[in-house]
């Protein structure tokens, strides 16, 4: 617990320091509102909406990813239960921020009568892919930035080079723990049991139902074309998302003109701020869209923050409506979604 909150303290300070930039470039800027709103004016609204759709069919592909790590579990799988409760998830993770990331997992484990431990695994592994090609995407576009002629200021480069060490950690932590995950078996569970022997038998013996169920999520790891099918699923997921991008670029006349090259390096600067949201407000994503266009692109503050706005409407806010109403049709209280934890138990726990 102690270390969640240093991570998240650290993320509110990341996002609070990048405000406070950006609200400096505001005020020394002379920033004009009759501009941001004149952004609007010019949209191509044909490309905006190829841009919406294509961000819909991602939870379409998310669902689809899901169901390959629902194969050893259970035969009968329902793509469309799986897509009403993705798009019900993610509109708890704009809602509610972080907080929001168990709804899914348990609106899953529900419809498809499987633990809820064993989708806590199966979310787990889908974090743990989408990271590694954020990172993947985000090294892309640093050395691109060094290919492109792009020349940022001091204070960026240095916040570049922070960036990049910090990805590559990540990135390599990750993949530890997607490779250790692979190989948590029964002997290692066996184990890590045995460990905990002094504990109550009660809550031994919840554990251990816990750990089994948990072990039965990460079953899609264990066989090799399963783990390729993910892989695949996932970088066709994030094309799209870059198509969308590229979409939504191209739809304003401030940056209509960026290449393939620039849509990916914008794509990783952006994809990698989006891990910092703010619960209904996001925060990452759009200060990321700023600073990347205004900074490397030379596009105007006012531009920027517009295309950050729409970017943002269109790849989280956009969803919501759905989202809600879906779970209105599925009988679902917003309310009773905190209990996640203790109503899990039947799932288990």
């Amino acid at each position: 617990m102690k270390k969640h909150h240093v991570g998240a303290g650290l993320g509110v300070l990341a996002i609070l320091a990048a405000v406070l930039f950006v609200v400096y470039r505001w005020r020394h800027s002379g920033f004009v509102w009759e501009k941001f709103a004149a952004v609007f004016s010019n949209v191509d609204w044909s490309w905006l909406l190829l841009g919406l759709a294509l961000i819909l069919a991602t939870y379409v592909g998310r669902a689809l990813r899901w169901e390959i790590m629902l194969r050893p579990l259970t035969k009968d799988v329902r793509l469309w239960g799986l897509v009403v409760a993705t798009i019900i998830g993610f509109t708890a993770v704009v809602l509610f921020g972080r907080a929001g990331e168990p709804v899914r997992p348990y609106l899953i484990a529900k419809k498809e009568g499987v633990s809820f431990s064993s989708q806590v695994a199966a979310w787990l592994v889908e974090r743990i892919l989408d990271l590694l090609m954020v990172l993947l995407i985000f090294g892309i576009a640093l050395t691109q930035i060094s290919r492109s002629g792009i020349q940022p200021g001091p204070h960026i480069q240095s916040a570049l080079q922070a960036a990049g060490v910090l990805a590559g950690i990540t990135g390599a932590l990750s993949l530890a723990l997607l490779l250790g995950l692979r190989h948590f078996r029964g002997s290692v569970r066996t184990r890590l049991m045995d460990s905990l022997s002094f504990l109550p038998d009660a809550l031994h013996q919840r554990v251990s139902r816990f750990l089994h169920a948990f072990e039965e999520g990460m079953q899609s790891t264990q066989r090799q074309s399963y783990v390729w099918l993910l892989v695949a699923y996932t970088i066709i997921e994030w094309l799209v998302v870059a198509g969308s991008f590229f979409c939504v670029f191209r739809a304003f006349p401030a940056t209509a003109g960026m290449r393939v090259t620039d849509i990916i390096i914008a794509l990783g600067f952006v994809a990698f701020g989006s891990v910092l949201q703010i619960p209904g407000v996001g925060g990452g994503m759009q200060i990321a869209t700023v600073l990347v266009l205004t900074e490397l692109y030379g596009v105007s503050l006012e531009a920027a923050s517009g295309i950050a706005l729409v970017l943002w409407l269109i790849t989280f806010v956009v969803i919501v409506p759905l989202g809600l109403v879906l779970a209105f049709h599925e009988g679902i209280k917003w309310r009773s979604l905190r209990d996640i934890d203790s109503s899990s138990s039947g799932y288990g726990l």
